[in-house]
């Protein structure tokens, strides 16, 4: 009899953990070979009529952190190159002191992209609030999203189930240390999963507003 109930119990903790591990990693799986399909070289991407530009940070002394250089310069080089008319920069701007579109305005800015080409979104909080006032609030249908690959995965997946048809260019103007492509990739595993359940089940509001527009609505 207690044989057998170590036995139930040892099956039962396996079909946990394996249950476990399936909720943990398919839906990176699933994201990654979506995101495969829909991921160019800044060479090769579609022109589309807008970039979206991820927050991912600011340095102490509110300039943005070396992976928003690396996202910011991957816009401009699509807006110089013509695949882009605008950039919709996306980030948090809970606090005073903590403004990443407005940093990632000054340095699209120092690169000499105009004013006029750049858009700020100052409640994309989180991915799934950027592509989500990307479509009800900018009233965006397409876009070239532009971010690291550790993240494009579920900011493809993201965008397209909220109604932004979005293909994807890496940033990758910089070297990585592998101890941080190994942290980002880790948490992109725990990130995924709560990525879909926000889509498929959750469906929470972000910050929201009256539209504004991007482009004039014929």
């Amino acid at each position: 009899m207690w044989k057998k109930f170590l036995k139930w119990t040892w099956r039962l903790i396996r079909t946990l953990l394996l249950l476990g591990l399936l909720v943990l990693f398919l839906p990176r799986i699933i994201s990654s070979v979506y995101a495969a399909f829909r991921t160019y070289s800044i060479e090769d991407v579609p022109a589309d009529r807008v970039a979206i530009v991820f927050g991912a940070g600011l340095r102490r002394d509110g300039g943005p952190t070396t992976v928003l250089r690396d996202r910011v310069e991957t816009a401009v080089k699509l807006y110089f190159d013509g695949k882009v008319e605008k950039l919709l920069m996306s980030g948090d701007n809970r606090f005073e002191d903590y403004n990443e579109p407005a940093a990632m305005r000054q340095y699209a800015r120092s690169m000499g992209v105009p004013d006029e080409a750049i858009v700020l979104d100052y409640a994309g909080r989180r991915t799934y609030d950027t592509c989500y006032r990307a479509r009800h609030i900018f009233r965006i249908d397409s876009a070239i999203l532009v971010t690291q690959n550790f993240h494009l995965s579920r900011a493809l997946f993201t965008c397209n189930a909220l109604g932004v048809k979005a293909v994807g260019v890496e940033a990758n103007n910089y070297y990585y240390l592998k101890r941080s492509r190994l942290y980002w990739n880790l948490r992109e595993q725990f990130a995924t999963v709560t990525a879909f359940w926000d889509v498929y089940f959750k469906r929470p509001l972000p910050v929201l507003g009256e539209p504004e527009p991007i482009f004039p609505v014929s």
